[in-house]
């Protein structure tokens, strides 16, 4: 019954979609969806829950009692269609939205990823931002993305006009721009709370020398998101490696009219 949901299928096609890109080396990246009321009482009859609540060490009032489909720590992206039960899990909130218990899968010992506490950080704030829209928190190891934090600075708004001139289609796909956390040791509260001051602002958030976290409503959107940041990321490297440095580019009033044209807002300090 789990494994058949239409919400398992889509995750674990995102996930073997961004292992065939190479943004999951090893055990690297992770994903988690917030499950929709109707999604948890069609499976409810297979969910075990397993002991008591275990602190994540951040608090997400506004996420008390919901379900979420998780990767594992230490799991490996490439191994999720082959065995979903063992690298994923269904973890139920408490009611105080500070500690979970695996409920689905998990097997063999596994735990929620490392970056759990930025997950649900992540998810606290896009839900309420988008009034429960947005479900999906998706982070990957993109090899361009990484790249431009060793040459870029590490501002939002270089990064974002950056990004945005590299395809027309890039202030359409992301009109409020990119944010970028600098290099913090992952895993833990600290970095948690620099990625969701971000996602107030942005659909995207850059952690140097690491990768990216994207947030979007569904899997599709959210994948489609992360694809186009780094292909435009992919695109200025091999500009610039081509020796002569940008000849040409979308200018500010470029974006402006593809702004107007497509009827999508861009962030105003960003084209200044």
């Amino acid at each position: 019954m789990v494994l058949a949901a239409e919400f398992m299928k889509g995750f674990i096609r995102m996930a073997d979609d961004g292992c065939r890109q190479g943004w999951h080396e090893r055990n690297g990246g992770n994903l988690s969806y917030r499950l929709k009321p109707e999604e948890v009482d069609a499976i409810k009859p297979n969910m075990t829950p397993a002991g008591h609540f275990i602190k994540i060490g951040v608090k997400a009032e506004n996420l008390a009692g919901e379900y979420f489909l998780v990767t594992g720590s230490g799991k490996y992206f490439r191994n999720i269609a082959a065995a979903p039960q063992d690298n994923l899990g269904i973890v139920e909130l408490d009611q105080q939205g500070e500690g979970y218990r695996i409920v689905w899968g998990l097997e063999k010992g596994a735990v929620p990823t490392s970056e759990f506490p930025t997950h649900i950080m992540n998810h606290r704030v896009k839900k309420a931002v988008t009034k429960g829209e947005y479900r999906v928190i998706y982070h990957a190891h993109t090899p361009s993305i990484i790249a431009l934090t060793y040459v870029l600075p590490l501002t939002d708004k270089e990064f974002s006009r950056v990004l945005w001139t590299m395809a027309t289609e890039c202030p359409i796909v992301f009109p409020d721009g990119v944010g970028v956390v600098p290099w913090m040791v992952p895993g833990g509260s600290k970095i948690a709370l620099a990625t969701c001051e971000l996602m107030e602002k942005h659909d995207v958030a850059i952690w140097a020398h690491h990768g990216m976290f994207c947030a979007g409503p569904d899997f599709d959107t959210t994948y489609g998101l992360m694809d186009t940041v780094e292909k435009a990321a992919d695109i200025y490297l091999r500009a610039m490696s081509c020796g002569q440095g940008i000849r040409q580019t979308i200018s500010t009033d470029n974006l402006r009219e593809i702004a107007s044209a497509f009827h999508v807002k861009l962030r105003e300090e960003f084209l200044d």
